[in-house]
């Protein structure tokens, strides 16, 4: 049986169980207990501090976890990145009050900073030859500059909202980090087979997630024109409809790109478009 570390709480909590669930992988979380079962899967879940991760799976405790990549660099322990997952991204930056006047990154030259990530910081200072204090804290890191603990912060920023509220500036992004999935190196052939099997189901509900089921009603004399316009996984369907001047093309579009395909579908004649949802794409 397989056994992943997630956070037990927050964001990542609610992105991961999201990832599992859509990769039909069931965990019904008990209030009491810190290692659940998954079911239909060959996989239990040990819910941890996210700070926790990193040293937990670099020490083959849980042979996989969910973490997001500040707090694994932070801890730098040794554990393989297995995939990038692409959910709950942010940045660590480096923030000012808005009052200072700000030309550069020679500004932090002297002065305290506030951060729950003095590792990453003191490395990125050192790169720069910037030297500066850095004055660790595990709690409230924004309020630090406004009641005299310190110049300036380095902390995760998401949406950029909390740096504003506490009179700050984001003038430095340091790291982009995401959720990452990272394995124990030495792990078991067995484990790595059902690792194996836990990649498919995710890539397949990755692929599903970036792409659109597209059904249109085209004029038989203008479905050439349809089909030069449409990049999808490969040939699209085309089936005969019951007034023999029209047919169905059925296709695959790109998220990214689907609008302006779209817009060149219905000014080469396409009807009645249906788009939905993918749940799995299986390449």
């Amino acid at each position: 049986m397989l056994r992943i570390a997630v956070q037990s709480k927050g964001r990542l909590y609610e992105d991961t169980m999201a990832l599992l669930g859509e990769a039909d992988i069931k965990v019904r979380k008990s209030v009491r207990g810190l290692l659940v079962e998954a079911k239909d899967f060959p996989m239990e879940v040990l819910f941890l501090r996210d700070d926790d991760i990193p040293q937990t799976v670099a020490s083959g405790v849980a042979d996989i976890g969910i973490v997001g990549e500040n707090e694994f660099l932070e801890r730098g322990e040794k554990a393989d990145i297995i995939r990038r997952l692409g959910f709950s991204r942010c940045r660590l930056s480096l923030a000012v009050p808005k009052g200072e006047h700000y030309c550069g990154l020679e500004w932090f030259e002297g002065k305290t900073i506030a951060t729950s990530y003095p590792n990453i910081l003191k490395k990125f200072l050192g790169e720069k030859g910037i030297k500066a204090e850095v004055h660790v804290i595990t709690g409230s890191v924004e309020v630090s500059p406004g009641i005299g603990l310190a110049d300036a912060i380095f902390d995760i920023v998401s949406s950029g909202s909390t740096p504003v509220s506490n009179n700050l500036r984001e003038v430095e992004t340091v790291v982009q980090s995401e959720a990452l999935l990272i394995g124990y190196p030495r792990m078991e052939a067995e484990k790595r087979d059902i690792l194996e099997q836990l990649l498919f189901r995710l890539q397949a509900v990755k692929e599903a997630d970036d792409k659109k089921y597209v059904l249109m009603n085209v004029p038989r004399d203008r479905v050439e024109d349809i089909v030069r316009v449409l990049p999808g996984v490969k040939s699209p369907t085309i089936m005969p409809l019951a007034d023999k001047d029209w047919c169905s093309v059925h296709t695959v579009l790109d998220k990214d790109r689907f609008w302006e395909i779209i817009g060149q579908l219905k000014e080469n004649g396409a009807q009645g478009i249906l788009v939905l949802p993918i749940e799995k794409m299986i390449l």
